[in-house]
């Protein structure tokens, strides 16, 4: 759910000011009528489950047990001290042997104390996201579970699958990337309602959030296996697993430092650590560099009129915008509030301007719903290149702001080089 989080979350003074954005009210109208439909059907399914669920002793000790996992790996967790923005944790490492083991009914149940848990021990969030994401793991979960127990109708009466190669092993693996692709359909939908500017690539899946997929579907398979031989032997599997989860806790802590939390952006301080190595870079090779300074034009008449959160949603999108409209190697950040730089190896002057432009022009196509409509806001950008406006990282950053200081002062919405000599100004 990270792409439709918002670090308005912890805007308390806001949230106390509009209390209504704690719902969905003033949200898109798909994600209105979607995360209730989704809502809806799970506890629909979940009252008629639990109306004709046989409960079998065998069912309940081995359900309760990998409860109990995962709230020992939840209370870890908390221990750790997770900020806002790290949100893998392993816990389908639990839910996915919920799915094959047990009955549906199961599958639709576990989720709940689980994202309870992370609500009250971990991190407060919006609840109808907690409880979309509730949702949407149970009815994945249900749909694993009605498939796999087609192929082995009681996994718990005999270990005999966990021994044979195929085809019950085999479903057990379809089954869990079953979870995995409906899980993330069902999140991905209401991520990309909330921000229509984004990629569904990258609302549903990027090549890392990809490989910790696959890795979560072994883990979850091998958890299944033990647990199908004996519960008992999850006491085996638990540390193992809590280990696995603070090593990739840890890592996502270290890709958290470097990032702006507001749009997933380099923030200044890692921004200015890759632009040094691309300049020490330039400077072995002589090769082109330059730098854009982006300041979104009367951002605190977006902030004054629609609130802080739909200015959040500006910055989301900006960043977005400027995300897609670059190359991969090219190093983009935001050094607070309303601005942005970005870095561009191999550019000369004309190659700079004219992504400028782009980006400029991209910008004023850029809508973020609103209460009251959509808004949208244009952007100045200040270009500044090696060699030609500066010689080092400092006297380059100083430039770009000259530049952007007289595209803001010729009218805005506008690109300028900091030469005194007729700047090259393009007008709105």
């Amino acid at each position: 759910m990270t792409a439709v989080q918002s670090s308005a979350e912890d805007r308390g003074g806001e949230l106390a000011r509009r209390p209504r954005r704690r719902t969905i009210t003033g949200r898109p109208s798909l994600l209105v009528v979607y995360v209730p439909t989704v809502v809806a059907v799970h506890v629909a399914l979940l009252a008629a489950g639990l109306v004709t669920a046989s409960w079998r002793a065998d069912d309940l000790v081995t359900f309760g047990a990998l409860v109990a996992c995962g709230a020992v790996c939840i209370e870890a967790t908390r221990r750790l001290g997770i900020p806002a923005g790290v949100a893998r944790d392993l816990l389908s490492a639990w839910w996915l042997p919920v799915a094959l083991l047990l009955p549906p009914v199961y599958a639709l149940l576990m989720p709940i104390p689980l994202q309870a848990l992370l609500q009250f021990r971990v991190r407060r969030t919006l609840v109808y996201r907690r409880v979309l994401v509730a949702s949407a793991h149970g009815l994945a979960g249900a749909c694993a579970s009605v498939v796999f127990h087609q192929v082995v109708p009681d996994p718990l009466a005999g270990a005999q699958w966990v021994m044979e190669a195929c085809p019950e092993v085999a479903a057990a693996v379809g089954c869990a990337a079953l979870f995995t692709v409906v899980n993330a359909a069902l999140v991905g939908i209401a991520a990309h309602a909330a921000n229509p500017q984004g990629r569904w690539r990258d609302v549903l899946w990027t090549r890392e959030s990809l490989l910790l997929d696959v890795v979560e579907l072994c883990v979850g398979i091998l958890v299944a296996v033990t647990a199908a031989l004996t519960p008992w032997l999850l006491l085996l599997a638990l540390p193992p697993v809590m280990l696995l989860q603070r090593s990739l806790m840890h890592q996502q802590l270290q890709a958290a430092a470097r990032t702006d939390a507001k749009t997933g952006l380099l923030n200044a301080a890692a921004w200015q650590r890759e632009a040094d190595t691309e300049l020490s870079r330039a400077q072995r090779t002589h090769a082109g560099l330059a730098v854009l300074l982006i300041d979104i034009d009367h951002f605190k008449r977006v902030n004054d009129t629609h609130g802080h959160l739909v200015g959040d949603q500006v910055l989301v999108g900006v960043a977005s915008t400027l995300c897609h409209q670059l190359r991969d190697y090219d190093v983009v950040g935001r050094f607070g509030g309303e601005e942005f730089v970005v870095l561009l190896p191999g550019a000369d002057t004309v190659e700079a301007c004219r992504v400028a432009e782009r980006l400029r022009g991209r910008m004023k196509r850029l809508a973020v719903p609103a209460e009251d409509g959509t808004v949208t806001v244009t952007v100045s950008i200040g270009v500044a290149l090696f060699h030609t406006h500066g010689e080092d990282l400092i006297e380059l950053l100083a430039a770009a702001d000259l530049a952007l200081y007289r595209a803001k002062s010729s009218g805005r919405d506008r690109v300028c080089l900091p030469a005194l000599d007729g700047p090259r100004a393009s007008e709105a």
